[in-house]
Order: structure tokens, then sequence, then C-alpha cells
């Protein structure tokens, strides 16, 4: 769950005439066929923490769907409103939410607030991030990392055809069901209305993701997600991103212009479907044209795909998690698991225009609906990235520092010539936990471990 979002704001402000004025507590902002609020929810386990509220498995106890298993995110309306940004990036997440349906995105059940907080109910996804399964496998195969980038890749789809980018693509927002199949989650760096032709400026993302058009501040489109699948398929196949240093810094210099070094050990297609998803040019990348992800599916390295077959999730998962129940939380981490899980008392108090900024926040699915009717699972974390990893620093103080020397960098090196000629330096010796999990062959072909730094917005 990140701290903070940079997303750029042109969401209409809501005119008094269209504004009624309510008391806000649980019996009034959920005025649907079934009104949903903290009670209606028995609090089981903390899964994980950020700055603005925390995450919980919860038991829902009163009600339609009674006794089901959700993911309960909880945020701070005090500390969301000091920032129109964030608040911004609050309404965003919450409408893509409402809006996007998906089999490889999560869904979200019920949305509610009191006075001093915001509560999204998202489905329970109890295999835990996708970043933790390639930490214990070190590296993946290639029909297993075709499995799941082959997911990633109609997901992003879906939501080019929305008019959404989605622009923070990484292990870490890659969720597992208790099938295996993967959802995406954390919608907080999403941009909205970018059709083709439209583009949008914002920095943000995670560093050793991030395209070489958002670095610059020159403009970027859907484009951006497809070099971050890029940088996501290296990750899986060699243990690290295709640009690490020791610094955010030379990270940068080298995604601006070096060369990508490709292990020996990939295959001809794998190495080819890199290369074309990470090129510098945005308009030369694989997707970047108006066939968007149909492009990527008709690429070798898909050709066992049936992709009807994995859109209906018809294609068995390479993992399954080994789950006890539908509460198991084996697969979190026990930093969080152990905690005791309390949601603190709500006490803020908030004028009454720092009230309106969230005006229409309260949902329930129509599935939902449709079963009252009749009559009667996940967001990421905050968390260390791997054993290598320096911790996530804010990169908010920083950034007139980073759009001046990447500015520079780019100036002198010209369009034409952001590519270096000769292969970045050979990355550090494997940490390690990667020592265990990738074969000695494997480390002598070159696929070793950088520093991966990474810069979520906070």
């Amino acid at each position: 769950m990140a701290s903070m979002f940079d997303i750029d704001i042109e969401t209409e402000d809501v005119s008094e005439a269209e504004t009624e004025e309510v008391e806000l507590t649980s019996a009034t902002v959920n005025r649907d066929s079934e009104r949903v609020g903290p009670e209606c929810f028995e609090l089981l386990t903390v899964l994980g923490k950020g700055g603005y509220g925390k995450v919980f498995q919860v038991r829902k106890v009163q009600g339609g769907q009674t006794g089901k298993i959700f993911a309960m995110k909880v945020l701070r309306k005090a500390k969301i409103v000091c920032n129109a940004k964030d608040t911004a990036h609050t309404r965003a997440e919450r409408e893509i939410l409402e809006t996007v349906r998906h089999p490889f995105i999560v869904d979200l059940l019920y949305a509610f607030q009191t006075g001093g907080k915001l509560y999204l109910i998202l489905e329970c996804l109890s295999g835990g991030e996708l970043f933790m399964q390639l930490e214990k496998e070190g590296i993946f195969m290639e029909d297993t990392a075709c499995f799941y980038l082959g997911e990633i890749t109609l997901a992003l789809g879906h939501l080019h055809s929305n008019g959404i980018i989605y622009r923070d693509l990484k292990p870490e927002n890659i969720m597992l069901n208790h099938q295996g199949h993967i959802k995406l989650t954390d919608f907080g760096l999403c941009k909205e209305s970018i059709h083709d032709g439209a583009v949008t400026h914002t920095f943000c993302g995670t560093i050793e993701y991030m395209a070489p058009e958002i670095l610059t501040r020159l403009g970027h489109n859907r484009a951006v997600d497809w070099w971050s699948l890029g940088a996501l398929m290296y990750d899986m196949m060699t243990g690290s991103p295709p640009f690490t240093a020791e610094n955010r810094k030379k990270t940068i210099d080298k995604i601006l212009k070096c060369k990508i070094n490709l292990p020996p050990y990939l295959t001809v297609d794998a190495k080819d479907l890199i290369k074309k998803l990470l090129k510098k040019s945005s308009a030369q990348r694989l997707g970047s044209s108006n066939m968007d992800c149909l492009d990527i599916q008709k690429h070798p390295f898909f050709r066992h795909i049936s992709w009807d077959d994995l859109l209906n999730k018809r294609v068995e998962p390479p993992y399954r998690p080994q789950l006890k129940s539908d509460e198991d939380v084996s697969q979190f981490d026990s930093i969080f698991t152990r905690q005791t899980p309390v949601d603190s008392p709500d006490d803020t108090s908030l004028s009454h225009g720092a009230q309106q900024a969230f005006a229409g926040f309260t949902y329930v699915a129509p599935s939902v609906l449709e079963s009252l009717k009749e009559g009667f699972s996940f967001e990421p974390r905050a968390r260390t990235r791997r054993q290598n990893s320096s911790p996530r620093t804010p990169i908010s103080s920083l950034y007139k520092y980073y759009f001046e020397y990447i500015s520079k960098v780019f100036l002198a090196s010209g369009a034409q010539g952001l590519q270096d000629p000769s292969p970045p330096p050979n990355r550090p010796a494997f940490s390690s936990l990667r020592d265990r999990c990738v074969p000695p062959i494997l480390q002598s072909a070159g696929g070793q471990v950088g520093t991966n730094e990474r810069s979520c917005l906070q």
C-alpha cells in the first residue's frame, strides 16, 4: 500500500447545486440496498500497513455474504486531505475499482466511510504477492514466466481499452488468488482518459520499472506499461530488473543510455520479446500501435498460449498456494500477521469542505446487490524489496534534482543516441538467498542480481 501518490488532477469539482448535505455516519453513507459499515466486519488479521492506514483480513458478520472472508483497506481521511493529489488518488482508485471488472484485476465489493475514515472491501487474495513466490524460486523458468506474463498482458490490455494506464507494474503489485491466478492491485498511480494520441507528463512509479519517457517528462502514454512488462519479464527470468545500480542517479542513467544485457541462457524468443518491449523509443516499442496488447499476444514467445483458455482460467497455474482454510495467511509477511488487528478509534473531526472531497465514495458491487435481490481477494502493502534491496525512500524531495539531471543526460545524449554501445558493467554478486536459489551454471552465465533500489512516491 503506497504511502503517497503523484497523479494528475483533472477531476471536475462538484458544484454546490449537485451536492446533498447529509451527516456522515455508517448509517447514511451507504444508501444502497444494503447499508454496510465497520460493524459489519470482524477483524481477523493484519495483512499490511501503510502511511495512511492498514489492510486487514476480515469476516463479514452482518447482512449479505455473512461469513465470507475479505480484505479491508482502511484509510485515514485526515492524512489524505492534507494533499490535493492524495485526495485525487483516492477518488481515482475508488472509481477505477468500480469501473473495471476483469478476471485478473482485484474486485471491489464494498466501499463506505465514517466521519474520519474510508473503507474499501476487496476480495482477499490469499496467495500473497507474486514477489514472494519469485523470492522463493529465485528465477522463473520460461513456461512459468509465460503464464504470469500472459495473464498480466490481458489485464493491462483491458485497462488500456478503458483509457487507463497503470504505471506501477512490479512484482509487489501482483497478487495471487487461492488458485494461483494473478490479480493486479494498487491503482494509486493510474491515469484515466489516456486514449489514442493522448499523453500525460506525471513523474511517478518505481525507478527500476519506469520507462525512459517518464524519466524525461517528454510525455507518455500506455506504452509505458509495455516497457514495465519487459522489465518485469527480465526480472522474472534473470533475478533482477534490467537496469540497476548502487543509487538512483546511476540507475536512471542506465535506463536512458545503456543497452540491455541479456544472459545467454534465455531462449531466442524470450530475448526477442524483451528487446522489443524495452525499446527506448516508445514509438518503436512492441504494443505501442493501435493494436496495443494484441501485438504482444502474437509474439512467438506466447505461441503455446491459448488466449481464450487463459482468459477463462482454463490453464492450470504453475503454482497453487498451499492453504489450509479461507483464513490462512501463511503467504503474507509475519511482521504484519503477528500484530493484533485493531481498527483505531475514529475521533477525527473534519470540516464540511474536507468531507465533501469524499462525496460519492459509497459503493456496493452489482453482484452483491443482485444476490440481495434474490434473497440470499488484494492490495499490496509496503515491504522491503529483496534481501539485496535498499529501503524505499521519498522521491518528492529529490524531484527537482532528478528532473534537472535527467534533462541534462537526455539533451547531452540526443534523441537518437540514447543507447550506449558498451554493455553495462557486471552486476554485483548474488545475495546469499539467491546463491541458494539459482543454480551455479546460471550464476556463471550472467544472471546476477544488482542493487534494486525502489522509489515509490511517498
